[in-house]
């Protein structure tokens, strides 16, 4: 059963990766998100929650290729996302108002920068 199942995930490689990578990459974006919006607890377990099944699904499938002694860059990235949105969603998990403190302290040093920025353009016209 268990090697159909491998077997399955290999021979359907594209259409799976065609779907988790993105549905990963978004999920992902909508937790840190919704972390920097200071969304309730019950919400983000919901979104943590989804996007942590993406991630798993993801390393799942990728181990398939390596059990198989498939061993190439686009697995190592494949796993790398994998464990990177996986990390991501558990810290959010762990450290709620870390991580939201963390997100605030980018947004406002990236606007800072930005204004700056706007300021440089506008000063030589």
């Amino acid at each position: 059963m268990l090697d159909a199942l491998f077997e399955f995930s290999r021979s359907n490689c594209i259409g799976i990766c065609a779907f988790l990578v993105p549905a990963n990459l978004l999920a992902t974006l909508q937790t840190l998100i919704m972390s920097g919006l200071r969304r309730p607890q019950s919400q983000m377990r919901l979104i943590t929650g989804c996007s942590i099944v993406y991630a798993l699904v993801m390393v799942l499938h990728v181990y398939t290729w390596f059990a198989a002694g498939v061993v190439m860059i686009p697995t190592y990235v494949l796993m790398s996302l994998g464990c990177t949105c996986l990390a991501i969603n558990l810290g959010v998990i762990a450290l709620p108002i870390g991580m939201s403190n963390l997100l605030r302290s980018i947004w406002i040093a990236v606007s800072y920068q930005l204004s700056v920025f706007q300021r440089s353009i506008l000063q030589r016209s």
